[in-house]
């Protein structure tokens, strides 16, 4: 405040000499000499007090921005006003309206450059006090998402990097500025910005890109030695804001070759609100994301179900501040089933509990049709007596036209929840979806321990194909399913093209800072018993029907026999552990005729 009132009077003083120094009149400038006296001590009162009323004293200025410049002015333009009125009335001479603005002026000049003096000398610290040779890097979005990047590393006082400038398409920016920072080009010339400012590291700042869009940006850094980063992209932002703290690595999830899928859960998901949700599996990576995106929704109580102690200990953990409870049950175990639907009466159940490694049921098909037939009718059972709502089962695209044990037990499995679906007030449907990013004993986990032994990688086959989607979009489709549901739909999510799976290694081992064949190999194996080059979504029978989403289908129900499947369910019932690989194979082919047909033709 001392320092406040030396730079008000400085200020002051200033501005009558500025006006008066020319006057020629003696006794005039003796009259304002008075003036200026009276209007110095009004002057320091009042705007010392409206810098206490606008808070400049509270005001750390070393992270001073617009606002605090803004709360100066304020302060200044009171004070000076309250100055001037008194000052009117009170002085033998009145102070001219030259000196009034003069004065203004030249108090925000003074206040508000020794303020800031302290910003700019905390960003000149940040510079000398970061790393003797800083990483330089440059980003690649000149827009909301750049600016929020450039802000993250200033916070962090550049110790993470210094930023070079910008790249960004739009051609109207280019050579323009951005906050001090420089957009140097257009996509096409990153590898000479690179080259010629010698980057260390790029981080994409554009999170609506599709995956197209950064797997072309992707290609192009390939040939620059700069590490690789991106801004969290909009799987990583579903339901909360973006955090750009998460800048972090380029993941194989954000290539896809395709628009993430996008559903307004707010909109669909009123019947979880106030409702008891069952989910089986949930300390599964579909499950345990599911659980996560319906507690969003204020449901009076969810029911995490499943049979592994581990993951359901830790799913509870995690969501423990939320109406949950925790229930260990194996869904084989029928009388444990009923006991859990009549304790607790659920509304809704979504069913990810199931044997999913095609390799393992092969060498174990009893076990695949126990859990994956037998388990779920079991719990579809059990919501029929109950009376739940709505019952959702997440199925896969192996089902279709399916090779493999586990896929076939899939697909007897939405045969047993469109058969509950005739006879019974439950809405029962499927979810049909492809391979998951990231879920447990998924292409990409396995890949990435793969490059962390130091390789080989190993593929099955080169023409390998699979169909992707996300984490978070799994956990979308299933709830938006429900929400759609009238009873026996399959829904079905357009996943765009299918990937190669050599080229998901690929581009991997390069995002690992690799490159390959020269650090990691890639080696194919053949293929494994069950699995198929190419998966499919529908069979030819079914067809699809569209739905208000433009990226979610309805497959047609087949006829199917409720004597048959009653069939099948009482066999594995009844023998259980006891049945042979080909007695299994020859129960599905009551339900399922063309399961490994031409394997027996041969």
């Amino acid at each position: 405040m001392f320092f406040d009132a030396i730079l008000i009077n400085l200020a002051l003083f200033g501005s009558f000499y500025l006006r008066l120094a020319i006057e020629e009149n003696s006794s005039v400038s003796t009259d304002y000499y008075s003036t200026y006296i009276d209007a110095a001590v009004f002057a320091t009162i009042a705007i010392l007090a409206a810098f206490h009323f606008f808070g400049l004293y509270k005001t750390i200025w070393r992270y001073a921005s617009v606002g605090e410049l803004l709360s100066i002015t304020y302060a200044v333009t009171v004070g000076v006003g309250i100055t001037f009125v008194i000052v009117f009335f009170q002085a033998p001479q009145r102070m001219p309206y030259t000196v009034s603005l003069l004065f203004w002026l030249t108090t925000i000049f003074l206040v508000g450059g020794a303020r800031f003096t302290q910003r700019l000398r905390q960003e000149n610290s940040k510079h000398s006090s970061g790393p003797e040779q800083p990483k330089r890097i440059l980003i690649i979005g000149a827009g909301d998402a750049g600016v929020l990047a450039l802000r993250e590393l200033k916070n962090r006082e550049f110790q993470e990097g210094y930023p070079i400038g910008f790249i960004d398409d739009s051609r109207r920016k280019i050579s323009l500025q951005l906050q001090g920072f420089p957009v140097l080009g257009s996509r096409e010339e990153i590898p000479e910005v690179v080259r010629k400012y010698k980057v260390d590291e790029i981080i994409i700042a554009i999170p609506s890109a599709s995956g197209e869009t950064i797997r072309e940006l992707v290609e192009i850094c390939k040939g620059t030695k700069a590490t690789l980063k991106i801004l969290p992209g909009v799987y990583d932002i579903i339901g909360g804001k973006l955090n750009v703290s998460a800048i972090r690595n380029v993941q194989v999830e954000d290539l896809l070759g395709r628009d993430p899928v996008s559903v307004d859960l707010e909109e669909v998901a009123g019947y979880l609100k106030g409702q008891v949700i069952l989910v089986t599996g949930a300390g599964g990576s579909i499950g345990s994301e599911l659980c996560r995106q319906i507690l969003r929704f204020g449901p009076e109580k969810l029911i995490l179900a499943g049979r592994g102690e581990n993951s359901i200990f830790e799913i509870e953990q995690e969501l423990k501040k939320y109406p949950v409870s925790a229930e260990i049950l194996d869904i084989k175990d029928a009388e444990k089933v009923r006991r859990i639907f009549q304790k607790y009466k659920p509304a809704v159940v979504f069913h990810a509990a199931a044997h999913k490694h095609v390799p393992l049921m092969e060498n174990n098909p009893e076990e695949a049709l126990r859990n994956n037939i037998y388990g779920t009718h079991n719990l579809a059972q059990a919501a029929a007596e109950t009376g739940v709502k709505t019952f959702v089962l997440i199925s896969t695209d192996k089902a279709v036209n399916p090779t493999s044990i586990m896929g076939a037990s899939k697909r007897i499995a939405e045969m047993v929840i469109q058969d509950y679906d005739k006879r019974s007030e439950t809405k029962f449907v499927a979810v049909r979806f492809g391979n998951v990013l990231g879920s447990r004993g998924s292409v990409i986990p396995t890949f990435k321990k793969q490059i962390l032994a130091g390789g080989p990688v190993t593929v099955t086959d080169e023409r390998m194909t699979r169909y992707f989607m996300t984490i978070p979009e799994a956990g979308q489709l299933v709830i938006q399913a429900g929400a759609m549901a009238s009873g026996g739909e399959i829904f079905i999510l357009d996943m765009g093209k299918p990937v190669k799976i050599i080229d998901l290694a690929r581009d991997l081992i390069k995002l690992s800072g690799l490159e390959v064949d020269k650090d990691i190999k890639i080696v194919t194996t053949g293929t494994r018993p069950g699995e198929k080059l190419f998966e499919e979504l529908l069979t030819d029978e079914e067809g699809t029907t569209a739905t208000k989403n433009k990226r979610i289908f309805v497959a047609r129900p087949n006829n199917i026999s409720s004597g048959q499947i009653n069939e099948v369910v009482t066999e594995i019932s009844e023998r259980g552990n006891l049945l042979q690989k080909e007695e299994t194979e020859a129960l599905i082919r009551n339900l399922v005729p063309d399961f490994r047909k031409n394997e027996l033709e041969k």
